[in-house]
């Protein structure tokens, strides 16, 4: 059961239906998914969340949109959040994942997890080689 109304293009302010309008266009969609309506409460958060997705995922970057998708998708699984399960799922099969590359990451999604979690339990401190800027 949802805790927010969705805001439909027809209720909408003009700022939202500007946001909503650019998602469209952006994405070839008639309608906005419900993420994006469930937002619009706030046309602010609604403005900025659009414009820093759009920037992430743009297609030009270093790493490809599947392989966006698919990172977008293994930390949704993480996190446990099934909206963003499924949306993204859909997107990475779009963008072309198929049902091997979906088998691999669950279980490397799987693998990290566990690993994880055993590292957190026994508190196993990093080596000396790992530890250092990222950059």
């Amino acid at each position: 059961m949802s805790n927010v109304t969705l805001i439909e293009y027809a209720d909408a302010s003009a700022d939202v239906r500007a946001v909503y309008d650019d998602i469209m266009a952006s994405r070839g969609l008639k309608d906005v998914n419900n993420f994006w309506k469930g937002l619009a409460h706030d046309p602010k958060t609604l403005k900025r969340t659009w414009e820093s997705l759009k920037d992430v995922m743009a297609p030009n970057g270093a790493l490809d949109p599947v392989t966006k998708e698919m990172l977008y998708l293994a930390v949704s699984m993480a996190n446990n959040c099934e909206y963003c399960m499924k949306s993204h799922r859909a997107a990475a099969r779009k963008a072309g994942m198929n049902d091997d590359m979906l088998k691999e990451l669950i279980a490397i999604v799987g693998m990290a997890s566990e690993t994880n979690a055993l590292v957190r339990l026994y508190q196993v401190p990093v080596d000396e080689a790992f530890d250092g800027p990222i950059f």
